[in-house]
């Protein structure tokens, strides 16, 4: 086995995340970290039509486990980062999962929006730290101070898309690219990987130990409000609703 596909399978709710499949995750990329004599790269993506719609507001992860430093085994984005070998995300939407992953493949129909003050919830999953190493401090600032939707186009001028698909699908080229990736010496990949990640994450850590502390704070101040998941959940539910495309295949 030299390449795995992790894939989140709830189609029907646009796969977003509720405490199970979040959980899930984090024990899953747990469990590949020791399949590193085996594994080249890991492609991760979802089923249907959607990668990761976000958050499951009908039964969403627990916001101050996922902000505390004591339950990072639970926390999908931290276990994410500490896969040794290429993390490929196959995308159509989402963004703090995606945010975690190395190399980022996308179709035209490719949508990222930061909605956390638009709602009024704290990142705790690395948002507010890796959106500037992908597009410049700026811009970060624009997309997520101001909740403003940028599509496939302009994402991958940005540099938050690395690729940008036409005529194949994001899952069939994030295949291709770990394929190339499997024909490199498996040792210096990973050292490469390692090197490139320690050598920018010098500071990263310490910014994203204060997110975490930020929002874990933001959510004891709220969680028993009854407003603010509610509000958001109402913004949801109004919004119009979409089928999902029936899978040809799955792996």
């Amino acid at each position: 086995k030299e390449v795995a596909i992790v894939s989140i399978n709830r189609p029907n709710q646009l796969n977003c995340f509720n405490e199970e499949v979040c959980h899930g995750l984090a024990s899953v990329f747990a469990s590949l970290q020791k399949e590193k004599d085996s594994l080249v790269a890991v492609i991760f993506t979802g089923m249907g039509d959607s990668f990761c719609a976000g958050a499951d507001l009908s039964n969403p992860p627990n916001p101050i486990q996922q902000s505390s430093d004591l339950c990072l085994e639970q926390n999908p984005v931290y276990q994410m980062k500490l896969l040794p070998v290429p993390l490929i995300g196959a995308l159509k939407v989402g963004f703090e999962l995606a945010l975690a992953c190395d190399i980022l493949v996308g179709d035209e129909t490719v949508v990222f929006r930061d909605t956390h003050c638009k709602f009024g919830l704290a990142p705790c999953w690395g948002l507010s730290q890796r959106l500037s190493l992908r597009v410049g401090p700026g811009r970060a600032r624009l997309l997520s101070l101001g909740a403003i939707p940028i599509r496939a186009q302009e994402a991958k001028e940005w540099g938050l898309l690395d690729v940008l698909v036409v005529s194949t699908s994001s899952l069939e080229e994030s295949i291709k690219i770990a394929k190339s990736i499997a024909k490199n010496q498996r040792t210096m990949v990973k050292r490469y990987k390692r090197a490139m990640e320690e050598g920018g994450a010098m500071e990263l850590g310490k910014g994203l130990q204060r997110e975490r502390a930020l929002g874990l704070a933001h959510y004891q101040e709220i969680v028993g409000d009854g407003t603010t998941f509610a509000n958001a959940k109402a913004f949801i539910q109004d919004k119009p609703s979409r089928q999902p495309k029936q899978q040809q295949s799955k792996l």
